[in-house]
């Protein structure tokens, strides 16, 4: 009976695998199809292998390869981890372990707004970043997260901290350290796990955004990966759907390794209750 259970189970798994799996095979399957396939072969993968669609995709737009909208994509999404690990957590130390006024009410008003639609904060963003004069620059999409904008990820350094013994900051400050020293020393080692955490899901998220990079960046040399893939629906409809999904199938490698590389830190920020090393 054991035994029936754990195969079941593990068809259970299986058939689960290839319902996720089935649309990255189609995307490269029809990226490895001819035009003509594209709309008369229904199948998983091509009768004939059509390696000419990352060529055509990679050099569709005139005078730019698609090289540049990688560098584009690469750079916002480094900036944006960075600048995301930096604010997020001197904003999480702060309402996590400092007592100043208005402290709970300040955690409470980050909180609510999970609840505003991103939306709803565009059209008054657009209009302050482009007084700025920040439109077709890489600034709105960056400067933003200095300011700790990204409150779900406060949250979850928020309560990561708080896991953390206060104990070990009382030992600090009996060697002397100040609120900085505290954090330097005692919250920043072991915050590694939630850092790491915050670096995935923001360079995922930024990488794969279309929305808002639509509309800050107009110019096609600023455009990112996202929004450079939609040109390809723009220009010549039907026989560039091969080069589109080439290229889309290209833009899911760096995700692939970024999350390859880091996933063992993000086990670690899941299991770890703040005590680590």
């Amino acid at each position: 009976m054991a035994g029936a259970r754990r195969w079941a189970g593990l068809l259970a798994l299986l058939v689960l695998l290839a319902v996720v799996l089935y649309p990255l095979l189609w995307m490269l399957g029809t990226a490895l199809k001819s035009p003509q396939e594209v709309v008369s072969n229904l199948s998983l993968w091509p009768q004939h292998l059509t390696w000419a669609n990352f060529a055509d995709g990679w050099n569709a737009l005139p005078g730019i390869t698609f090289g540049r909208f990688f560098v584009n994509s690469t750079l916002i999404a480094a900036a944006v981890v960075v600048a995301n690990m930096v604010s997020c957590l001197v904003t999480a130390y702060a309402l996590g372990r400092l007592r100043f006024p208005l402290r709970k009410v300040w955690f409470a008003v980050m909180i609510g707004t999970l609840l505003l639609p991103q939306h709803v904060l565009i059209v008054p963003q657009y209009v302050l970043f482009r007084n700025f004069g920040w439109i077709n620059t890489p600034l709105p999409l960056i400067i933003p997260k200095l300011l700790a904008t990204e409150a779900f990820f406060v949250f979850l350094m928020v309560q990561f901290i708080r896991g953390i013994p206060a104990e070990l900051d009382d030992a600090a400050k009996i060697d002397g350290c100040g609120p900085y020293g505290v954090f330097r020393h005692v919250i920043l080692p072991l915050s590694r796990p939630a850092l790491v955490t915050t670096a995935i899901f923001s360079f995922i998220w930024t990488w794969n955004d279309f929305f808002t990079q639509l509309v800050y960046l107009n110019d096609p040399t600023t455009y990112t990966i996202p929004v450079a893939l939609r040109t390809f629906l723009d220009s010549s409809g039907q026989n560039q759907i091969g080069p589109m999904f080439a290229m889309a199938a290209l833009s899911l490698l760096p995700v692939f390794l970024f999350f390859l590389a880091f996933q063992r830190f993000l086990v670690e920020g899941i299991n770890t209750s703040g005590l680590t090393g």
